[in-house]
């Protein structure tokens, strides 16, 4: 069976190594919000590898909900709700395949997206297996460097651009998260380390922040809850690794 997944950097580069370029499929899905130049990266990836890539704009699924929720949504403003229908096209895309020519697909969420529930249910949280659910996003990073250790297979401009989801203009991952590096180590100190707010602050982060990100990981359990199986590769991965009640007073 061939393994089809949306595209994401690292994830593809994984697959590829451990089944052969021949046994992957790539589904690029790009929105009204995507930059010309991720939908360019991907594709530049694939031919590099010589994996199958097929490439679905969103944009007629988009409007078709748009109009359909019209009567209901009226003149509010454009927020998470609209950002989430994106995402959850994707996601019904990518089963579609998977269901259509008998694909796994493959989660291309990390493990800080996973701690903070920065990701979409049923939609980019979708997927059979999570390769990189127990990787920080920092980690992601140096993985992706190793992958071009010898030669280029990650365009460099994945590694240089800022992160973004691109389900809105100018969107920016630091536009609701903290810099990576700073949430990566809080994350660690509170889910592997399993130390409190207090001890968090003390190793010099600001108490707001630290709350802020405590907060988010406490409160997105459910989320988890949902999520596909993580390959573990630390001491506390999500899942069987750390299950916190969801009915738990934080």
């Amino acid at each position: 069976r061939l393994v089809m997944l949306a595209i994401a950097f690292p994830v593809l580069a994984l697959a590829a190594e451990a089944i052969g370029a021949e046994n992957v499929r790539v589904l690029m899905m790009p929105s009204r919000y995507s930059s010309d130049h991720s939908v360019n990266d991907a594709v530049e990836q694939a031919k590099r590898m010589g994996v199958k890539y097929d490439i679905v704009t969103i944009e007629e699924g988009f409007k078709a909900f748009e109009s359909m929720l019209a009567p209901i949504f009226g003149d509010l403003p454009l927020n998470v709700a609209e950002e989430n229908i994106q995402a959850r096209i994707r996601g019904t895309l990518l089963m579609g395949v998977s269901n259509k020519f008998g694909n796994l697909l493959l989660n291309t969420t990390n493990k800080s997206e996973a701690a903070v529930g920065y990701g979409t249910l049923y939609g980019d949280m979708n997927g059979s297996m999570s390769i990189l659910g127990d990787v920080y996003k920092t980690q992601v990073y140096e993985l992706a460097k190793l992958i071009n250790k010898d030669k280029e297979i990650i365009p460099v401009n994945v590694l240089t651009k800022a992160p973004s989801a691109e389900l809105r203009p100018d969107q920016k991952d630091t536009d609701s998260l903290p810099d990576y590096d700073v949430l990566d180590d809080i994350l660690f100190r509170y889910i592997e380390r399993q130390d409190d707010e207090q001890a968090i602050a003390a190793a010099g982060y600001s108490p707001e922040v630290v709350r802020k990100v405590v907060r988010l990981v406490n409160m997105n359990e459910y989320k988890r809850f949902q999520f596909a199986p993580v390959l573990r590769v630390s001491s506390k991965a999500f899942g069987f690794g750390r299950k916190m009640p969801l009915v738990f007073r934080f």
